[in-house]
């Protein structure tokens, strides 16, 4: 599987990688930010812990999350 082709994204080294928001979070701090990193891969990590730990994940495996997330199979 090749990496996504979202419009106006191209992968970048990790210090150069951009963290962002989802446009449809809330200001209450209950948010994660994701960013895209070398080697087809994706970090989450806590908008109230930004210095924390991450989670990295494989564009595939991501892509299958978000999936399931639109699909509604996951109770909110």
């Amino acid at each position: 599987m090749s990496w996504p082709k979202w419009k106006g994204v191209q992968e970048v080294s990790v210090l150069d990688a951009t963290w962002r928001k989802s446009s449809y979070s809330s200001n209450n701090g209950s948010c994660v930010e994701v960013r895209l990193l070398p080697a087809a891969a994706v970090e989450v990590r806590d908008t109230k812990d930004r210095g924390g730990p991450s989670l990295t994940f494989s564009a595939e495996s991501w892509q299958a999350f978000v999936a399931s997330v639109h699909n509604g199979e996951f109770d909110r």
